[in-house]
């Protein structure tokens, strides 16, 4: 590799690159090809987080278009739109996503898709195929398959190792079975398996550094402390509807309301009464925030149309009084959200 900058030595060099925001890199890569190596290394990554330059990144699939993901930017509030997922599954949808080792990484999950003709879905209801994004070089690539193909199950990371349990595989049968994977070593290892499995879709938090896999419908959540004691049933009083963790608290939103979830007792945040009327959106902690993401409005009174939305609406939770911004609207995904997950850079 050529000197990147006359008169700096290379590890200057990279350091300087190290600070140019993630967005402006495709800009970088033309200006030479020591610059594209430079910019496309290990080496600038890691200078980046030496220079404390990382950033945080929300990343988000919708229904529409087909197996496309975008990347929210929020200190410059723009969209950056990634490679299609080359998956040969069409419409990808009722997967896993989350993010480790600096890869967002999509796993499971079948085919949405329905046949126009007849109203038959379309393709397999649950894949083990695993894939994931490096931002680096800015590419998908296929990971090791899970053991179980699995759609509406759940999915998180724990301790930098990403853990799916339950959910459903083939013929649409409900399982209990649990696995966990290392991104170092590409491989997946058999868990011990759920208590017990349910006719419903569930996902998975983390809280306080444990597990928990929660089914729709049910008053009982399945915890994973650590792997050698197994998972142990908890009955819990939550109440149902989206779910997400910020800053090791859980907050749901049900009723058109924001609750603060503890164990056995909730508190409102705010009103989110506005959203009662979208189906399919996604709420999200995102650097200490709540977003609720995308979604449709369906046919009301004489109104027959549906509107997919691309709105990001944003609860600030970090000032006493929480209130409710909006963000720069997606670019390209719109409707209902299949997935989202933070990404570090």
């Amino acid at each position: 590799m050529s000197v990147l900058i006359d008169g700096l030595p290379d590890d200057v060099a990279i350091r300087c690159l190290a600070r140019v925001p993630y967005y402006l890199h495709p800009k970088l890569e033309v200006v030479c090809r020591s610059w594209r190596d430079a910019v496309r290394s290990t080496e600038l990554y890691k200078a980046r987080e030496e220079v404390k330059s990382t950033e945080e990144f929300l990343c988000v699939c919708a229904f529409d278009p087909e197996n496309v993901w975008q990347l929210y930017d929020p200190n410059r509030d723009i969209w950056i739109t990634l490679p299609v997922l080359p998956s040969k599954v069409r419409n990808l949808a009722q997967f896993g996503v989350v993010s480790t080792a600096g890869k967002l990484f999509v796993l499971g999950g079948g085919s949405d898709a329905v046949d126009p003709l007849t109203g038959d879905q379309d393709g397999s209801f649950a894949t083990n195929e695993v894939w994931a994004y490096d931002p680096i070089v800015r590419r998908w690539a296929p990971r090791a398959a899970m053991i179980v193909p699995r759609a509406m199950f759940a999915c998180c990371v724990l301790n930098g190792k990403i853990l799916v349990a339950g959910g459903f595989t083939t013929c649409r049968k409900s399982i209990s079975k649990a696995e966990i994977y290392d991104p170092e070593k590409d491989v997946w290892v058999p868990i011990p398996d759920l208590h017990h499995t349910h006719n419903s879709a569930c996902s998975g938090l983390v809280i306080g550094g444990e597990v928990h896999v929660v089914h729709k419908g049910l008053t009982t959540v399945q915890v994973l402390q650590n792997l050698k004691e197994g998972w142990r049933v908890q009955e819990h009083s939550w109440v149902h509807g989206p779910m997400t963790v910020v800053k090791g608290s859980l907050y749901v939103m049900s009723h058109g309301l924001i609750y603060k979830q503890e164990r056995d007792s909730r508190k409102v945040v705010i009103s989110a009464s506005e959203f009662k009327r979208r189906i399919g959106c996604a709420m999200i902690g995102f650097r200490d925030d709540i977003y609720v993401i995308g979604g449709v409005i369906g046919p009301e009174g004489w109104n027959w149309d549906i509107k997919k939305m691309s709105d990001i609406d944003v609860l600030t939770l970090g000032s006493e009084r929480p209130v409710w911004q909006q963000a720069a609207p997606m670019t390209r995904c719109r409707g209902t959200i299949l997935g989202c997950a933070e990404l570090r850079i």
